[in-house]
């Protein structure tokens, strides 16, 4: 078994805040071989209304052309140093290669792909952005079939391939969307960035399509107007796609290949393991009062047992998806509040300062650097006798590869944690060993083993017999694995 599955609940360690500059749209322009059409195109790209105070980047990526494409653009670039970009493959790799490209060097807040063709209109992107600047979409898709515009009529054979793949890739992302291949798609940049996109063709529109299902991504579908082109006009897209297509579903469906970060995944994992956090926040609830803090609540799964019955509950993360995915997922709850805080700093908790009955800090101390300070910022959240439940990795003499995979600096011992905590004000109430069944697991994968990474059917198997761990647990005789302390602020 991976151990990891029994230490971690969803607190894993985030990645920085990602650094995409709000208010611009990144537009991505995979080229192959159209010369013919690539300026007029750009022109209208550069020309299209956009939202009030809304700029863009036009980000071309040629994939190896044989014709004059990527010089045109390059005559371009100049002209507009400020806006466009050119970058070149070496050798032709495919359209989804090139949007992966272009997706690496996008730093807009949004980004929308865009052929280098003339089939759709670059007029509609103030429209298609609407639902994502009012917040309530993450991903909008344009829409051939939707039809409120003009809509070239087009091969038969064509649609009914397309209908057919998008009804397979909405069997295997629970959607209902009418045009999974429509290459109208924008999508947060952020968001988008953080997915692992392998498709190198046409694929890549229902791999992305699975993959934002799977990371709960709101996505919305709007209509669009249509001017697609015939194969003697040079239409790409043929019968080898649709069957290399059709694979890319099935395996897209089939995995849970959603994100580049480990420590994002493994919070993925582990929302699979409804058992074990419920476990969790039933031992933790007894401490908590009406005005709660969550630190560090990574994507929620701890937070959907404790928010219940709660006046007011904040969550608090660094990472901008962590963040929008916990926005979405609560945000019908009128008592949560969601926030951006870093800790140490000792500024972002300044707007809480002595507001707070109980914070909650699960798996987030052993990450950083300055723990003591902190203690200190949670401290000062508090209310007099205010409690702090402070939950860390116990036990140094286990680190291996797994702490290393998830980012701890150090696991605690008891006479740690309890020195760091009455230095920062607080008066230890409790110290509760949580999880010794674990410990053995993770001492084989993580030291011996050297195994970084949890297995989700392990997660799932592991959650399955919680209902035994938690009759046998204190009866172990060995030390467990983690740690929660109960601190009264003085």
């Amino acid at each position: 078994m991976s151990s990891l599955t029994f230490e971690a609940s969803d607190k894993a360690a985030s990645p920085p805040c990602n650094t995409n500059k709000p208010g611009l749209l990144s537009i991505l322009v995979p080229l192959y071989n159209e010369e013919e059409f690539v300026a007029t195109l750009l022109g209208r790209v550069l020309a299209a209304p956009l939202p009030d105070g809304m700029g863009r980047e036009v980000i071309v990526v040629d994939d190896g052309s044989k014709d004059g494409s990527a010089e045109i653009v390059e005559e371009l670039a100049q002209q507009h140093p400020e806006t466009v970009r050119l970058i070149r493959h070496a050798q032709n790799q495919g359209k989804g290669a090139a949007i992966r490209t272009a997706i690496e060097h996008a730093t807009g807040e949004f980004c929308v792909i865009q052929d280098a063709d003339l089939e759709y209109d670059p007029r509609e992107y103030a429209r298609l952005l609407k639902p994502l600047l009012e917040g309530v979409a993450d991903a909008v898709f344009g829409s051939r079939f939707l039809i409120a515009g003009e809509r070239r009529v087009q091969y038969f054979w064509h649609t009914v391939g397309n209908k057919l793949l998008t009804t397979l890739s909405n069997m295997f992302a629970d959607l209902d969307l009418t045009d999974v291949h429509s290459c109208y798609k924008i999508v947060r940049t952020p968001l988008m960035q953080s997915i692992p996109l392998r498709n190198s063709r046409f694929g890549i529109d229902p791999e992305l399509t699975i993959k934002l299902s799977q990371r709960h991504a709101r996505i919305y579908e709007m209509p669009i107007s249509y001017y697609g082109r015939t194969y003697e006009e040079g239409k790409k897209i043929g019968l080898k796609d649709a069957f290399e297509a059709l694979f890319v579903v099935l395996k897209a469906g089939l995995t849970r290949d959603i994100y580049k970060d480990a420590r994002a995944e493994n919070l993925e994992a582990l929302s699979e393991a409804p058992h074990f956090n419920q476990w969790m926040a039933d031992t933790i609830r007894p401490y908590l009062g009406d005005c709660t803090m969550e630190i560090g609540a990574g994507i929620g799964n701890l937070t959907r047992f404790l928010v219940p019955r709660k006046k007011q509950y904040v969550v608090t993360d660094i990472d901008e998806e962590h963040l929008a995915r916990l926005s979405a997922r609560f945000h019908h709850r009128p008592n949560v509040e969601v926030c951006s805080m870093d800790m140490p700093e000792c500024g972002s908790f300044e707007r809480f300062a002595g507001q707070m009955d109980s914070v909650v800090c699960l798996n987030v101390l052993e990450h950083i650097e300055n723990d003591l300070a902190a203690l200190r910022s949670i401290h000062r959240v508090l209310r007099p006798d205010g409690r702090a439940v402070i939950l860390v990795p116990h036990g140094q003499e286990i680190y291996g590869a797994m702490d290393a995979s998830l980012g701890h600096l150090r696991r605690y011992s008891e006479a740690e944690l309890r020195e760091k905590m009455e230095t920062a004000g607080f008066n230890i109430e409790r110290v509760i060993r949580f999880n010794r069944v674990a410990r053995p697991a993770w001492y084989v994968s993580g030291r011996i083993l050297k195994r970084r990474t949890p297995g989700r059917r392990s997660v799932r198997w592991f959650d399955r017999f919680v209902w035994l761990w938690r009759r046998i647990d204190s009866q172990l005789p060995w030390a467990s694995m983690s740690l929660i302390a109960i601190g009264v602020r003085q």
